[in-house]
């Protein structure tokens, strides 16, 4: 990465933990007690969106848990067609009656509306946070014009995170470092390649040496450049390594190594959705 990403000290400061659980394309029994298991073993920070249609289940398993919802760091995204004025907030009070709680913790935009001036919807966001309805306001699956329009607009220190995705072989690198040169934290999504990286030599070689997973060392990898992981799983015993990826340390040289990994993988492009990528 370039001499910026290089440093996790000149990461932003952020609200969000550096590791959660991610529930896209998780639903009914399964996402349920993905959550309470991950709950169980100790994560404190859950994921989920309006397009997930799993925030129902989602709510139900916090509420099983018996964790304390004040320990809890709950993200949900609004889907691009409640990004109106008038539509934003409605649709939130909709997601956290699913999610049984009076508020979220991060609320962001999911994907760029070509149809709502962005405008629009941060002000919505801003107005959904004075009636504490969420504690932070953020963005998802923004190019780096998109980022200085919200920047533009309510402030870059009004941002607590944007969200994208990066892995390895897709390190979206202009993005990430126009957002830390402005303070905006990075949270990633699909940092394991939607599995590819499971197969990567590299990341086997520093995993044997480390006595680690694949998988440990990609969140790893993500985590020593202050950048959040939100990575999913169905299975205990992976929800229980990837936790554990914490506490994991690379050398420099295997944070070099992963850097040059570096390959426009691409996962999620949705046409019709996603910007003219950086």
């Amino acid at each position: 990465m370039t001499d910026t990403l290089a440093h996790p000290a000149a990461a932003a400061l952020s609200v969000v933990p550096p590791l959660g659980l991610g529930t896209f394309r998780l639903k009914g029994d399964v996402v349920q007690q993905s959550v309470r298991t991950a709950l169980e073993l100790g994560y404190r920070a859950i994921d989920t969106a309006q397009i997930y249609e799993n925030e129902a289940d989602v709510g139900s398993a916090i509420a099983a848990s018996g964790v304390p919802r004040q320990d809890l760091f709950l993200t949900t995204k609004i889907w691009v067609a409640h990004l109106g004025a008038d539509a934003l907030i409605p649709s939130l009070q909709q997601s956290l009656e699913h999610l049984r709680t009076d508020h979220v913790d991060l609320t962001l935009i999911h994907w760029p509306s070509r149809d709502v001036p962005l405008q629009d919807s941060l002000r919505a966001l801003q107005r959904a946070r004075e009636l504490g309805l969420t504690r932070h306001i953020g963005v998802s699956n923004f190019n780096t014009a998109l980022l200085q329009q919200a920047i533009d607009t309510v402030g870059a220190d009004q941002i607590a995170t944007h969200q994208i995705e990066l892995s390895p072989y897709l390190q979206n690198r202009a993005v990430v470092d126009f957002a830390r040169q402005h303070g905006i934290h990075t949270t990633s999504y699909m940092t394991l390649g939607y599995g590819k990286l499971l197969g990567e030599p590299v990341l086997a070689e520093i995993a044997t040496a480390h006595s680690a997973s694949h998988a440990q060392v990609a969140l790893a990898w993500a985590m020593q450049h202050g950048i959040a992981v939100i990575p999913s799983s169905t299975q205990r015993a992976h929800l229980q390594s990837n936790l554990a990826s914490r506490t994991l340390r690379l050398s420099a040289d295997d944070m070099a190594r992963i850097d040059a990994l570096e390959r426009g993988d691409r996962q999620v492009s949705p046409e019709g959705l996603a910007p003219v990528w950086d």
